[in-house]
């Protein structure tokens, strides 16, 4: 096997958006360094199911219905 082909693995500290923290193995910068998340799964909506509101302006087939109703024969 080659040496030197293999990443260095090390121990970085992860800082969460609400200021918790953990120890993990990564390959990010050098031993002891913090990496400082912007988006965590406790703020992030595909964790937390999200509470933004989408307008549906009717299903696809009513939206297909009102574009190209008048093409169709009834």
């Amino acid at each position: 096997m080659k040496a030197d082909t293999h990443p260095d693995y090390h121990f970085i500290t992860v800082t969460l958006t609400d200021g918790s923290t953990y120890q993990t193995r990564s390959t990010y910068g050098k031993e002891g360094d913090v990496l400082n998340l912007d988006i965590d799964p406790s703020t992030h909506p595909a964790w937390t199911g999200g509470n933004q509101q989408m307008l549906d302006r009717g299903g696809r087939v009513s939206r297909f219905n009102n574009k190209f109703g008048g093409f169709i024969k009834k």
